[in-house]
């Protein structure tokens, strides 16, 4: 439990600052969103760098993806991921070098549309109409319960692994703790929301727990394959940017559809 609590205190200023920015909303969590972005691309590229990854390319193809998030429609979403295609060929054609350029690319959309698409549907579900702000504080609040749930009763429970060759610390009984600490959590969230049914609440912390795990092996799937531990030093021994993100990444898509059909 020593370990959970230094997890939550290490959390809790980036929690803080989260919150901060969703109020704020408009141009204030779009250009947060972006330079969150970037910094998570950065990780990934070091952590790939033996790829070459086309850097410039994914850094100006998610710049465009968000600002088209913000400022546009589904069909400027659409272009903008269209475009970055264009820009890796730009891109590759200019170097001296092409072996393996087919890896550069390949490894350059890996990392441009695992971290864009969650990002903008971040910033959907943000200025959905009303209670974009609130639904957005429900989902994240929901990836955090999940997480430390799963950890803490993984730590004290936890005695049957889950997937030991992507994650081995991760257990079943951490699964279904998390699972039912965040579907709590995200329903104690909509006690003060009226326009939050119980039922509406159920429903989206359930589709958050659900999914909250699955990004979270999805790292550590990517991390095992390019032989590393942490995505970065952001968190200092919590790791990097990606590593608390992992899960927001597929929570927040998740959080976006949910609230569209119950919701609006």
């Amino acid at each position: 439990m020593g370990e959970t609590f230094k997890r939550i205190l290490v959390a809790l200023p980036w929690i803080l600052l989260a919150l901060a920015i969703v109020i704020a909303g408009g141009p204030w969590f779009a250009g947060a969103v972006a330079a969150f972005g970037i910094i998570g691309l950065r990780e990934f590229f070091t952590m790939a760098a033996k790829y070459r990854p086309l850097q410039p390319a994914a850094y100006l193809g998610l710049l465009g993806m968000i600002a088209a998030a913000y400022f546009g429609t589904a069909f400027n979403i659409l272009l903008m991921m269209a475009v970055p295609f264009v820009l890796f060929f730009i891109f590759a054609a200019e170097r001296e070098q092409r072996s393996a350029i087919t890896g550069s690319i390949g490894i350059t959309a890996l990392g441009l549309f695992w971290i864009g698409i969650p990002l903008v549907h971040a910033v959907l579900l943000r200025d959905l109409p009303d209670h974009g702000g609130a639904l957005l504080v429900d989902v994240l609040v929901g990836t955090f319960v999940v997480d430390t749930g799963a950890y803490a009763v993984g730590r004290m429970f936890g005695r049957h692994k889950l997937a030991p060759r992507l994650s081995p610390n991760k257990t079943i009984e951490g699964l279904i703790g998390g699972f039912v600490i965040g579907v709590l959590g995200v329903w104690c969230a909509g006690l003060y929301q009226d326009w939050l049914s119980g039922t509406d609440a159920l429903i989206l912390g359930a589709a958050v727990a659900a999914t909250a795990p699955v990004g979270d092996l999805f790292e550590s799937m990517v991390k095992r394959d390019l032989e590393v531990k942490d995505t970065g030093t952001l968190f200092g021994p919590h790791g990097g940017l990606l590593d608390r993100l992992d899960a927001v990444f597929f929570t927040v898509v998740a959080g976006y559809y949910v609230s569209i059909a119950l919701v609006y």
